[in-house]
C-alpha cells in the first residue's frame, strides 16, 4: 500500500470487519454495543459539568445583555429548517433539553448520529446548513470546520472507503425554536468535527467543540494543499518558549507522550491523553501545571493568544465577550504540558481555568498504521467547565427566572 506523504502506511484491518459511517451496525454487538452502553450510561447521569472537585463554582456565567445581536443566527437557523421537507425537518429538531446534545462522538462509525445528514441534502439545503455555520463562526472558525470536512473527503480518496468517509457525512440538529429571546441552539456532529452552539438572547456559548483531523495536510486529491491546526501547534510551542526553564519544568508533567513512557492512567484509548472528549461531561479535573499568576507578561500574552486561537473560532463580537471572561480569570488559568516543545516534537497541552478548558493532542494512527502519536493526526477540544457546556447553566437560570417547567418540550 502506498504511503501518505511518504511517511505512513495505511492501516490494514481484517476483511470481515464491517464499518459504516452512514448507517448503524446491525446487529449492535461487540465493541459497538459496549460503546453505546457506555454513552447511554454517561448521558443518564444528572448533568453537573466538568469541575475541579465535583462542585461547580457559582456565579461564573450570569445572564446579561451583551449588545451583540444573535438575529443572524436565528434567521439562518429558520432558513435551514424551512429548506427541509417535513420528515427531514422533524428528524433535525429536538427539545431544548434533549439528551441528544450529549450524544456526540468524533469517531467515524455511525453510532450516535442524529439530525439531518448533509450528505443526503440537495445543494440549496446544504448551503442553508453552511449559512448557519457562517452566521455563528468567525471566518477562521468556518474555514477550519470546512477544511476538516474536506480532509474527511481526502480520507475517502486515500482509503477508497466511501461508506465510511466523505466531505458531507455530518449531521445538523436544531434544539428548541430559533428565537431572539428564548433558548435554542444547534449541533453539528460527525467525524472529527463536533460543534455545539447554545443561544439565549444575545449570549452564545460554543462548547463542547471537538475539532481534529487525520491527516492534517492533504498532499494529493481534490483538496490537495488543505491543512489544519498550524496555529494551535505554533501557539502552544510559543507559549512554552516564553516560559523560564524553571516554569517549563513546572508546566511539564511528562517529557514524552509515547505510550511506553506514560502511566496507563494517562491514556484513554482513542482519545490519547485527552480527558474532556466525548461522554466526559461530568469529570473531575483538578487544576494542574503552571498558573498564569506565575507567568511573566510575555508568557501571559502568549497564553491569551493561544486561548484566543480557540475562542476566535466564534463570531468576533461574541469571541471578544468570551475573552473578557477569560481575562478575568487569567491568574487562575493553568498550563499543563506533556512531550517536547521542539519544532518537530510531539506533545499534549491543556489550558484550564474556571471558564474555559482546552486540550490539544497528537494521536496514534487510525487511518494510518502508527501505534504511537503522529504529526498527521491531531485532536482538540474546547469546554466550558463549571456547568455551562451546552449552555446548561444559562438554561437553568432562565428557567428559574421564568418558572418554566423543566420537562416541557420547547420545540
Amino acid at each position: 500500500m502506498a504511503s501518505h506523504a511518504g511517511e505512513y502506511q495505511l492501516r490494514q484491518r481484517p476483511t470481515d470487519v464491517v464499518v459504516s459511517g452512514r448507517r448503524p451496525p446491525s446487529p449492535l454487538t461487540g465493541r459497538f454495543k459496549q460503546a453505546m452502553e457506555h454513552a447511554e450510561a454517561a448521558v443518564s447521569e444528572p448533568f453537573r459539568g466538568i469541575t475541579a472537585d465535583g462542585i461547580p463554582e457559582p456565579d461564573l456565567f450570569p445572564l446579561r445583555r451583551t449588545s451583540s445581536s444573535t438575529r443572524p443566527l436565528v434567521d439562518a437557523a429558520q432558513a435551514f429548517l424551512a429548506s427541509l421537507p417535513g420528515d427531514e425537518r422533524n428528524a433535525a429538531r429536538f427539545p431544548i433539553d434533549a439528551t441528544a446534545w450529549q450524544m456526540w462522538h468524533n469517531i467515524h462509525p455511525f453510532l450516535f448520529r442524529h439530525g439531518a445528514c448533509l450528505d443526503t441534502l440537495n445543494n440549496a439545503q446544504r448551503q442553508a446548513a453552511l449559512a448557519l455555520m457562517t452566521a455563528t463562526l468567525s471566518t477562521t472558525g468556518f474555514d477550519l470546520a470546512r477544511n476538516i470536512m474536506r480532509l474527511n473527503e481526502t480520507v475517502g480518496e486515500i482509503t477508497g472507503r466511501w461508506d465510511e468517509y466523505g466531505e458531507w457525512l455530518y449531521w445538523l440538529s436544531v434544539f428548541g425554536t430559533p428565537s431572539v429571546d428564548q433558548p435554542w441552539g444547534w449541533q453539528l456532529d460527525g467525524h472529527h468535527l463536533i460543534i455545539n452552539c447554545f443561544v439565549l438572547g444575545d449570549q452564545v456559548v460554543l462548547t463542547p467543540a471537538f475539532m481534529g483531523s487525520e491527516p492534517v495536510v492533504a498532499t494529493s486529491g481534490r483538496y490537495a494543499g488543505t491543512r489544519v491546526f498550524d496555529a494551535e501547534q505554533h501557539g502552544g510551542r510559543a507559549l512554552m518558549h516564553a516560559l523560564t526553564p524553571a516554569q517549563q519544568r513546572q508546566a511539564t508533567l511528562f517529557p514524552s507522550i509515547l505510550p511506553a513512557d506514560l502511566p496507563p492512567k494517562r491514556l484513554r484509548g482513542p482519545d490519547g491523553r485527552m480527558q474532556a472528549a466525548a461522554f466526559r461531561d461530568n469529570i473531575q479535573l483538578p487544576y494542574d501545571g503552571l498558573p498564569g499568576a506565575e507567568m511573566r507578561s510575555e508568557a501571559r500574552r502568549r497564553l491569551l493568544e493561544l486561548i484566543g486561537t480557540y475562542v476566535g473560532r466564534l463570531r468576533p463580537d461574541h469571541a471578544r465577550i468570551t475573552m473578557d471572561d477569560v481575562q478575568r480569570h487569567i491568574e487562575r488559568t493553568h498550563l499543563l504540558w506533556m512531550g517536547s516543545a521542539n519544532d518537530d516534537g510531539l506533545f499534549y497541552y491543556r489550558v484550564h481555568s474556571p471558564v474555559i478548558l482546552i486540550e490539544f493532542d497528537f494521536e496514534a494512527g487510525v487511518v494510518f498504521d502508527s501505534d504511537e502519536p503522529m504529526h498527521d493526526h491531531i485532536h482538540t477540544v474546547v469546554r466550558t467547565p463549571n456547568g455551562n457546556d451546552y449552555g446548561k447553566d444559562w438554561l437553568r437560570q432562565h428557567r428559574q427566572q421564568f418558572h418554566q417547567p423543566t420537562g416541557i418540550d420547547t420545540r
